[in-house]
């Protein structure tokens, strides 16, 4: 989209900063948009980077709203400790530090598959109370091997081994086979193949394996959840299972699922003009910040 001069005049673009999360964990966050908007921070998926977010951080969502977007741990631009990644608490202050320190006012988190895990640490730390609401798109929220074996789809359990392999090039062409096959429901271009693959070859392979290497439910967080929830989820996803999501809106008795036809994992990429619309009405029913 073009945006006319006098829309410019009320926008941000992107602006690097470096937040000091978890353990002194220098953390990779971008702002844009409108600043006197209500906040968005996006939280991608494991073995991504913010750079996931470009069709809802280049769109209409920037006229209205103040969007902010995160590197985890471990990811795209942040620092990439060597230990760490099994602390939930960690996280935790990694998200509660962007909050903090970038000033959101109630903002609604937006986390993409892994991202489930790190949004609902932050929650059993610090709670509800600064935050406005959740959105989910197709989000894991519980970790351990049973659990996987329940919530994943068989490709990408099959891939595993091969996907966290310590070898590179084994690592990158099984990446590179796991983009085409189980990620997207419509053919990627080659421009946004490398972007995604990018994106996961930058990640070393121990931050997978300690992430992958916990054991936890949240069954007992979502549970008490009482702040506004919106669950979405393509019906081609073949990373994460419809039913992770449909047990996810069970557990949180006033969320719901929204169903993506012709979408695969990431719903906000093969069909982002609704993700981007529907985002906008769940924000707008939460109400001023």
């Amino acid at each position: 989209m073009t945006f006319d001069k006098q829309m410019l005049n009320h926008l941000r673009q992107p602006v690097s900063f470096k937040v000091t999360g978890g353990g002194g964990v220098k953390l990779h966050v971008e702002e844009s948009g409108n600043v006197h908007g209500r906040p968005m921070l996006f939280l991608h998926g494991g073995s991504q980077c913010s750079l996931c977010w470009k069709k809802q951080i280049h769109s209409e969502l920037a006229l209205d709203y103040h969007l902010v977007t995160m590197d985890f741990r471990g990811h795209g631009q942040s620092d990439k400790p060597a230990q760490g990644y099994a602390d939930g608490r960690l996280w935790a202050e990694d998200i509660h530090s962007v909050i903090r320190e970038m000033g959101l006012i109630q903002p609604v988190l937006v986390g993409w598959s892994f991202a489930g895990i790190p949004l609902l640490d932050y929650i059993r730390e610090y709670g509800e109370n600064e935050i406005g609401g959740i959105l989910f798109a197709g989000a894991l929220t519980r970790l351990g091997r049973e659990a996987l074996i329940a919530d994943m789809g068989s490709d990408t359990l099959n891939m595993s081994a091969s996907l966290f392999s310590d070898e590179p090039m084994v690592r990158i062409n099984t990446l590179d086979q796991w983009l085409e096959q189980s990620v997207f429901y419509h053919t990627l271009t080659r421009e946004e193949h490398y972007l995604f693959l990018g994106s996961n070859v930058v990640v070393p392979a121990f931050v997978h394996q300690g992430i992958f290497n916990r054991q936890i439910t949240n069954d007992d967080v979502l549970s008490s959840m009482t702040k506004p929830v919106r669950i979405t989820h393509g019906a081609e996803d073949c990373t994460v299972k419809l039913e992770a999501s449909r047990r996810t809106a069970e557990i949180i008795p006033h969320s719901k699922v929204s169903l993506y036809e012709e979408a695969g994992h990431a719903v906000f990429w093969d069909q982002p003009e609704r993700f981007n619309l529907e985002l906008k009405q769940f924000v707008d029913s939460i109400g001023p910040s």
